[in-house]
């Protein structure tokens, strides 16, 4: 198929919301338009979303940027999509509905099982397969509990009217009018259940988490052509539009960083942050804390990643703002940051939702530690901006360690990313230079530079490289024994957050709060 004309669609559903972009055939975002979605937080570690708001904000955002930009349907070349990867959805084909909320990725309540998986010894064959260590951030855990712990699970599974997918397949299905039921590799090796070396679903996975393996999407590469879209109950998206360009978020970020070469890394600072780097079409063994995740795939050919996830960075600032009410506008943040420039031994260890590379400890909690009476707002703020760059080194030495190969430069995007201090410390902790794109939507941009490859906008991956961007290098500044001091504070205080986790667990207080925590929680 080919198409140089016209314009995409782009929707960039996050973990915090939801955006509709505008995208031509240059690589330029012609508009925007950006709608919240509620998070639920029914029990200590759980977080919930509700499926049937974010397709309805998919809805308002897409209506609202045709509008702003004064585009017909007509005029559309294709929807893309880039999503938030293992939140993890369970609906009802024959009336549209999903059976409950949808388990995010961030979200704890099946740490237990993976456990009990781990100790009767099967997560080496889950990471042979997948890629994936056992851990409660992957879909497959998620999906074993709805089909526990919802009343009526059992009649729309004996009916044939149940299906499961990740966020991008809940989305399409909407979309489609129920037409597709679909997801691409990307989305699909998060899940625990897809064998990343043969590319498809694994019979002996589903079985042993205990999903069946018919309620799940069929599997295409990212620029494949889905379907159409055909959504009765919006006006402009009930017109037909090829849906290409399906591509998990932190991969889409790889993609539209234009990471095409082996070798390449970028971290993206979003609630969380995932750094990739492109390892090429052979995949290798992922250990200590790394996973190994499908890149992309073009036309079905496999390009391999290795990453490091980080389940808390830009969600941090967040908690620091909402929760702790420390500043209220990010002029005033950065006013803030400039009253102290060391961090005075104050340290923020942000694990509201257990550590992720390369610890994976899902029971750890966060902790705020090296305060004195003279510690204040400015430096419990600072405590939290450096807890993200501290976050990404631990993350950029694994990969390093992993592939043999040095770091040279580190491209970065996300919202977390346009704090120049949390820029600058992180080249400083790094060693290296950071490189920031001026797009901050490289998700988005990494999904349309998928679909307009697969509709024909863009004829190859050196036609979308010639697209120049510009870049904000940032340099590091700090000697390497300020560096090595301030990182030794940090790992001592993941240490004691460890160590207190492992004290925990098993108290009386932690199993009396899992018991009555087993419960189903139905969407709002």
């Amino acid at each position: 198929m080919t198409n140089k004309q016209g314009y995409l669609l782009t929707i960039d559903q996050s973990t915090s919301g939801t955006k509709a972009l505008i995208i031509d055939s240059a690589g330029a975002i012609i508009a925007k338009s950006s709608v919240e979605h509620k998070q639920y937080y029914p029990s200590p570690g759980w977080v919930e979303h509700d499926p049937m708001e974010i397709y309805e904000n998919v809805l308002r955002a897409s209506e609202a940027v045709l509008q702003q930009a004064g585009i017909e349907p007509s005029r559309l070349a294709a929807l893309t999509l880039t999503n938030q990867r293992e939140t993890a959805v369970m609906w009802d084909r024959a009336t549209g509905l999903p059976v409950c909320n949808a388990i995010v990725w961030q979200c704890q309540r099946t740490a237990e099982r993976c456990e009990a998986l781990k100790a009767a010894g099967y997560e080496e064959i889950v990471r042979a397969k997948t890629g994936l260590m056992l851990d409660p951030y992957f879909s497959a855990a998620k999906w074993r509990w709805m089909l526990e712990q919802v009343p009526y699970i059992d009649r729309l599974l004996e009916e044939g009217r149940l299906l499961a997918g990740t966020m991008d397949s809940w989305l399409l299905w909407k979309l489609s009018g129920g037409a597709v039921h679909a997801t691409d590799y990307t989305n699909a090796s998060r899940t625990s259940l897809f064998n990343i070396h043969e590319l498809r679903w694994d019979t002996e996975l589903c079985e042993l988490f205990g999903v069946p393996i018919e309620l799940l999407p069929k599997v295409k590469s990212s620029d494949a052509v889905f379907g159409v879209t055909n959504a009765k109950d919006s006006q402009l998206l009930s017109y037909p539009i090829p849906i290409a360009g399906i591509i998990g978020d932190s991969q889409a970020a790889l993609f539209g960083q234009h990471c095409f070469e082996t070798g390449m890394a970028k971290a993206t600072y979003g609630t969380g942050t995932s750094v990739l780097m492109n390892i090429g079409e052979k995949p290798v063994a992922a250990e200590n804390g790394l996973v190994l995740a499908i890149g992309w795939s073009i036309g079905g050919k496999v390009t391999y990643a290795l990453e490091a996830v980080i389940r808390t960075s830009g969600d941090t600032i967040k908690w620091v703002r909402d929760n702790l009410g420390l500043f209220h506008t990010f002029a005033e943040l950065e006013e803030l940051l400039l009253q102290t420039h060391h961090n005075e031994g104050v340290y923020l260890v942000p694990a509201f939702v257990g550590l992720g590379a390369p610890y994976w400890e899902p029971q750890a909690r966060a902790m705020i530690s090296g305060m004195s009476r003279g510690t204040g707002r400015p430096h419990i703020i600072r405590a939290a901006i450096e807890s993200i760059a501290y976050q990404v080194r631990d993350a950029i030495e694994l990969i390093e360690e992993g592939t043999g190969i040095p770091l040279k430069m580190l491209r970065t995007d996300g919202g977390a990313s346009d704090n120049a201090t949390l820029m600058q410390f992180q080249a400083d902790m790094l060693g290296c230079g950071v490189s920031k794109s001026d797009v901050a939507e490289l998700s988005a941009l990494g999904s349309a530079y998928m679909g307009g490859l697969g509709i024909g906008i863009w004829g190859s991956l050196s036609e979308i490289a010639k697209q120049m961007r510009k870049y904000e290098i940032y340099m590091p500044l700090m000697d390497q024994t300020q560096r090595a001091q301030n990182y030794e504070g940090w790992k001592r205080a993941v240490g004691v957050v460890l160590q207190d986790s492992a004290a925990a667990y098993h108290s009386p207080i932690a199993e009396a709060s899992e018991a009555g925590s087993k419960k189903s929680i139905p969407c709002s």
